[in-house]
Parts: structure tokens; C-alpha cells; sequence
């Protein structure tokens, strides 16, 4: 689970929540149903104007795999490779097979099950660049669904605003009534800038980030699967794969062999 995420959530909207309850009044007129009906309703009824109902459906899913999936850190992967590479050359390719249950990603056991197949390393390589090329474009449209959402939130809270102002000037009869009626016409704005800038903003720029280090770490698994397809020592695979690391992290990252 992404913690920081969880924290960053649940913080903002404490801070914000005590904000308004500080406020005096208890926080009730931050409360309003229809507002909250323009903003959200009309935020996904956009979104499912301008993308496809599997695109909008798929954000799910993609959205979960960024909270909850863990991804391997560097040292782990390099330690993974090297064993592999061990065991190719002293027991051959077939022997790989018993790793790929304890292998912890697909990604992963998709290259061994292709080494252990006997595949060739540019049959290799092409098929698994293919995936890590496709990764990259589903989480590139999640991205845009988040972030066409975090700016359609704003701007329905405008909306909301508009029809607010229109109702209160409508039906206003003497002046006192202008600070509720303006009040209530503004909350609309706070939902839609709220929604947007504490929640789909920051996740959509999680999401990208995320993707940014998956597609890293399928990269490394790359190479370390052709290298061993190669039949690298462990030492050639450990020296190669530190490669996509700093030269600081290379003297904190040193795999046995």
C-alpha cells in the first residue's frame, strides 16, 4: 500500500475539515446536496462524454494497482537476476522454471517462462518491450481520465456557482438575503477546486510517477533476462544491471553472487 498517499488524503481533509469547523456554525453550510450533485455528476457525465465507458471503468483498476501494487526495489531485482543467472549456468535453463512461483510479477515470469521455452533474445526482446511499451500507454490514458476529471471538478463548480447566483438574484428581495445566497452559491466552487487539487490532480501525478519507475523496473528485468538468454556470468549480470543505478547507489546495492 502507498502510504504517502493514504496520509496525504486523509491529512487534507482533516486540516480542511478543521478549517471549516473552527469557523463557527459547526461546518453545516459546508454541507450542500445539490451542490455536491452538480460537481460530481457532472464531472463524470463529462468524462464519460469525452473517453470510452472502458476507459472511465478501467481508472479503477489502474488507480488500485497505484495505491496497493508494491513494486520490487532495486536491490531485490539485481539480487533476483544474479540467483537466475546462477542457476541458468549451472543448471541450466529448465531449472529456471522452479523460480517462476516465487517470482512476485508477471512480467517477470513471462520472460522466464520465454527463457525456460528457449526463445531467442531478440524474440525476447521485441515481445517484452512490446509490454512494457503498452504499460505505459494504459497508464498514460488513466492518466488523462484523472486529469480531464481534476479540471472538468473546477470547472462544474463554477457551474454550480452561476446557477447559485442566477437562483439567489432571482428571488432576492432585500439585501440581508445577498451573504446566504452567495454563500451557498460558493460551495459549489469549494467542492469542484477540492475534489480536483486534493484528489485527482495528485493522483493522476502519482499515477504518472509510478509508471515512470514500473516501466524502470520492467526495463531492468529486461536486460537482466537477456543477459542471462546470453549466458552471463552472475558477476557480467550484477555489473550490468547496476548500470541503471548511480554510481552512489551502486556502493549501497552489492548482491551476493
Amino acid at each position: 500500500m502507498d502510504i504517502a498517499t493514504i496520509i496525504g488524503v486523509l491529512a487534507g481533509f482533516g486540516l480542511v475539515f478543521m478549517a471549516v469547523a473552527s469557523g463557527g456554525g459547526g461546518g453545516a453550510e459546508f454541507f450542500h446536496v445539490p451542490s455536491i450533485m452538480i460537481v460530481v455528476g457532472g464531472m463524470f457525465s463529462a468524462t464519460l462524454i469525452h473517453f470510452s465507458l472502458g476507459q472511465v471503468l478501467g481508472i479503477i483498476s489502474i488507480v488500485k494497482k497505484t495505491l496497493f501494487y508494491r513494486l520490487p526495489g532495486e536491490q531485490d531485482l539485481i539480487q533476483k537476476m544474479v540467483n537466475y543467472s546462477a542457476i541458468n549456468r549451472r543448471d541450466g535453463a529448465l531449472a529456471l522454471e522452479q523460480q517462476m512461483p516465487e517470482a512476485g510479477d508477471s512480467f517477470l515470469v513471462k520472460g522466464l517462462q520465454m527463457v525456460v521455452d528457449g526463445q531467442k533474445e531478440d524474440e525476447i526482446d521485441k515481445q517484452l518491450a512490446m509490454e512494457v511499451e503498452y504499460l505505459q500507454r494504459r497508464h498514460s490514458e488513466g492518466k488523462k481520465v484523472l486529469e480531464f476529471m481534476g479540471a472538468a471538478a473546477p470547472a462544474f463548480g463554477m457551474i454550480g456557482t452561476l446557477i447559485g447566483l442566477v437562483q439567489m438574484l432571482g428571488s432576492l428581495t432585500t439585501p440581508e438575503d445577498i451573504g446566504a445566497g452567495m454563500a451557498t452559491a460558493l460551495i459549489t466552487t469549494f467542492y469542484g477546486a477540492l475534489l480536483a487539487n486534493l484528489v485527482l490532480l495528485p493522483l493522476a501525478g502519482k499515477l504518472g510517477t509510478r509508471s515512470r519507475r514500473e516501466a524502470f523496473l520492467k526495463q531492468m528485468m529486461l536486460e537482466g533476462l537477456l543477459s542471462i538468454v546470453r549466458g552471463e556470468s552472475p558477476t557480467s549480470v550484477r555489473e550490468r544491471m547496476q548500470t541503471f543505478i548511480s554510481a552512489r547507489r551502486r556502493e549501497e546495492l552489492k548482491p551476493s553472487v
